[in-house]
């Protein structure tokens, strides 16, 4: 249960970010463009994150339930997994090809790579 937890919360944190060859996404427009009619994926996670601002999804056999808004150029969420909640997190986010980087804490944090699919 701990190690799926663990992975759960690198939604959006998993390793110090690098940002080499990912291009800053700074813009609420731009983001959106991004990600509407797609989804996030990674191993075990299938999240929709709608223009509306809300998060969707199933990650390792439970459900994924959140809220997102764009604030000062941070794409900024709240995040619940099944009933644990997760916390909010304001992240820069980064693009490279179809990989988006949302990387912690404004961008001094660990990063999560997800891809769109």
């Amino acid at each position: 249960m701990r190690a799926i937890l663990a992975l759960i919360l690198s939604f959006f944190i998993s390793t110090p970010a690098m940002a080499e060859g990912f291009d800053p996404v700074t813009r609420r427009d731009s983001f959106v463009s991004l990600i509407q009619g797609r989804d996030l994926t990674r191993f075990g996670i299938t999240l929709t994150v709608r223009p509306d601002g809300q998060i969707t999804g199933r990650a390792f056999g439970r459900d994924v339930t959140g809220a997102w808004r764009w604030k000062k150029g941070y794409f900024c969420r709240d995040l619940y997994w099944g009933a644990r909640d997760l916390g909010p997190n304001c992240q820069a986010v980064k693009v490279q090809g179809n990989t988006l980087r949302f990387i912690s804490d404004q961008g001094s944090g660990q990063f999560a790579d997800l891809y769109l699919r």
